[in-house]
């Protein structure tokens, strides 16, 4: 949950209450992470001056260039040099649609931010690296190209000299994939079935799978696994898959396999819950048994596991602290017999997981599943956080992510769920750079953002039909534009109001319409809160979340943002999380004392 940025942020808040506002503007060089910058101090960043234009701290992702409502950039203080032009264009392969170009490094004053690929007038590609295929070419035709470098002032190079290349003549297919075989279940919830089955062979190449139920299309993939969803509860369905190629061809359908559905759960969740992370370290706010937090927290995020063997090898860990192990699990299975949910949380500020390879994403799911029984936890919660999640360039699918971090962090959620069943707890606490950003820019596809920026899309839609409820981090955020496309700034009711209506109204990723983010159900939905001023940036008084929560589920209005989403579903939000329990003791239970008995007024 940012615990490095809460302990800066803290530290910071006590040195500041030391010394006298600042008064007037001061150069502050190089821009930085973790910064106080009142309003006209001046930074540089990337070869360009900035102004400030509101007092904050900054945080990693909001550097000037991307948050435009606290920097203003300053005229006359660009970098005016042009990269050298790139040299050496070639094609390394090419096939009868696509053509792959390579070339050599430009040179600049600063530094080579990028490359962009023309198709005679037409930019065809953008890349960070000196390769690039450009896709979607009509066969036996010839194509020229150039590549222009570009810098982070966005000056942009001569263009390389021009290569010329005939993609390859089209080769007719008429052959159609071998069926798909080993059709089988893999997990069943009330109202979706997951699916998986060996690959098809053919003779140029299976480009995807048709999933069906009975004779109608009920999905499609690129890979070997799906899941059906809006299916009916207690009901038996039989599926078939058949794969296809490039040409059309679809191979006979599969051996057929049939799966029921669960009854639909009465659930031992309550419909409105607290949800509190607990510390497994002592950052100041104080040590508490885990058996000793509050009885009027619901669900309980231990926190947080972390990787053993670094970022990218996929093993995970947990000790606890100040615990022997069996004490450990006595008070994970006492709390528990209290009606309590107890779930492992992974990441945090400092626990970076880039599952980049098939063998980080094995030795997740094994790791975790250890961790999970070893303790006796009913769930897990993903904080990723830093740079564990983001987008390769061009990944602008987030229905159908290209990115391996990505599609193995799905996979291997979707496998540890799998193999404790529909029991098992899932949360997710992104921040809202991760989510809510993605309305505005889409880091798989926006040229020059952030790659991090709404990676969390992909993930959350993949595994919605298992995803128990997500907590986006209402705090430690820039300002953030709503579905009003006005900025919105965190520590008021006006902020929850329009990060959470996002949730429960769905959003045109990238504001792109052909890309709608479907909404999550209000039960699907809890809003992440710090529990006081020293738990993190954005810190909200108690009257003003019960304010949000009003407007969210009851239509009262708060004057500065309109409710867009169905006020009367939004009666099933299910509840408010906080970072952290120890935070919250270690101001009187404020948090606790004030939302318990608001919340259960709503059941």
């Amino acid at each position: 949950m940012g615990e490095q940025a809460f302990a800066l942020t803290v530290i910071a808040a006590l040195v500041l209450s030391l010394l006298p506002a600042l008064a007037s503007a001061a150069d502050r060089g190089a821009w930085a992470a973790y910064t106080h910058y009142a309003v006209a101090d001046t930074v540089t960043y990337a070869g360009k001056g900035y102004e400030c234009r509101q007092a904050h701290q900054s945080l990693p992702g909001w550097e000037p260039p991307y948050v435009a409502a606290l920097w203003l950039e300053k005229t006359g203080s660009s970098d005016t040099q042009a990269p050298s032009a790139p040299s050496g264009l070639t094609s390394t392969s090419k096939s009868s649609t696509s053509v792959s170009l390579s070339w050599n490094a430009s040179t600049d004053n600063i530094g080579v931010t990028g490359y962009e690929v023309f198709s005679g007038s037409t930019l065809a590609a953008s890349t960070t690296g000196t390769s690039a295929t450009v896709s979607g070419l009509s066969p036996n035709t010839t194509y020229t190209f150039t590549v222009k470098a570009r810098d982070a002032a966005g000056n942009r190079s001569a263009a390389s000299s021009a290569f010329s290349v005939t993609t390859d003549p089209q080769i007719a297919d008429t052959q159609a994939p071998t069926a798909p075989t080993s059709l089988r279940a893999t997990g069943t919830t009330s109202n979706s079935v997951s699916l998986t089955w060996s690959a098809s062979n053919d003779n140029v190449g299976v480009t995807g799978y048709e999933v069906f139920s009975g004779s109608t299309l009920a999905a499609t993939t690129t890979g070997t696994s799906a899941t059906v969803s809006g299916l009916s509860p207690s009901t038996t369905y039989t599926f078939t898959v058949k794969a296809r190629d490039a040409a059309g061809n679809r191979s006979a359908s599969s051996v057929s396999a049939s799966a029921t559905t669960l009854a639909t759960s009465t659930g031992d969740i309550p419909s409105k819950i607290l949800i509190g992370y607990w510390h497994n370290f002592d950052n100041g706010s104080g040590f508490i048994r885990l058996r000793n937090v509050s009885p009027k927290w619901d669900v309980i995020n231990v926190s947080f596991a972390e990787p053993t063997n670094g970022a990218t090898g996929g093993t995970i860990g947990f000790t606890p602290y100040n615990s022997t192990e069996a004490d450990f699990k006595a008070d994970v299975a006492y709390l528990k017999s209290q009606g309590k949910k107890v779930l492992i949380s992974i990441g945090g500020a400092n626990g970076q997981v880039r599952l980049e390879t098939e063998a980080a994403r094995t030795a997740f799911v094994n790791s975790m599943i250890s961790i999970i029984e070893k303790y006796g936890f009913d769930g897990m919660d993903i904080d990723f956080e830093g740079h564990s999640l983001q987008l390769n360039a061009g990944d602008s699918d987030f229905k159908n992510p290209t990115t391996p971090l990505i599609k193995n962090l799905i996979s291997a959620i979707r496998a540890i769920r799998d193999h404790f069943g529909s029991k098992f707890v899932l949360t997710m606490a992104p921040e809202t750079f991760f989510v809510q950003l993605g309305y505005s820019f889409y880091g798989g596809t926006c040229l020059g953002c952030d790659t991090r920026a709404g990676a969390y899309l992909p993930v959350i839609h993949a595994l919605r039909d298992i995803l128990s409820w997500l907590q986006v981090q209402d705090y430690n955020s820039g300002p953030i534009t709503g579905l009003d496309d006005q900025y919105h700034n965190m520590g008021n009711a006006d902020f929850h109001v329009a990060m959470t209506d996002m949730l429960l109204t769905g959003f045109p990723v990238g504001k792109n319409p052909n890309s709608f983010f479907p909404a999550l159900r209000p039960d699907q939905v809890a809003i992440g809160l710090p529990a006081n001023v020293n738990a993190g940036g954005g810190y909200t008084p108690p009257a003003e979340v019960q304010k949000a929560v009003d407007a969210l589920v009851k239509g009262t209005p708060i004057g500065s943002y309109t409710v867009r989403s169905n006020v009367a579903n939004n009666k099933g939000l299910r509840g408010l999380m906080s970072w952290s329990v120890n935070w919250d003791a270690f101001a009187n239970y404020e948090f606790t004392n004030s939302h318990r008995p608001y919340l259960d007024s709503l059941k």
